[in-house]
């Protein structure tokens, strides 16, 4: 009898970047889904459900310490399991 890993409940707020306090990394051991707005959003940093916004990175800036620039938008936020 061999019994499956659970699977986490996605959090309210997650990131993916590892310094954060937000990232759970037994979160991403799957693939996870974003739509914000109705629409299929790929290039997601951060995201807040609870809040209702996201942040993706502005292109191929970076800042000072290599890190890309995020630009914040709002709106409606679901994070779902793929």
């Amino acid at each position: 009898m061999t019994e499956a890993n659970p699977i986490p409940p996605l959090p309210d707020r997650l990131c993916t970047d590892a310094r954060s306090p937000y990232h759970v990394a037994a979160v991403f051991e799957r693939e996870i889904g974003i739509r914000f707005n109705g629409k299929e959003r790929l290039d997601v940093e951060e995201y807040c459900i609870s809040e209702g916004w996201i942040k993706v990175p502005v292109g191929k800036a970076v800042d000072r310490k290599g890190y890309p620039l995020l630009l914040k938008l709002k709106g409606k936020v679901e994070a779902y399991y793929r």
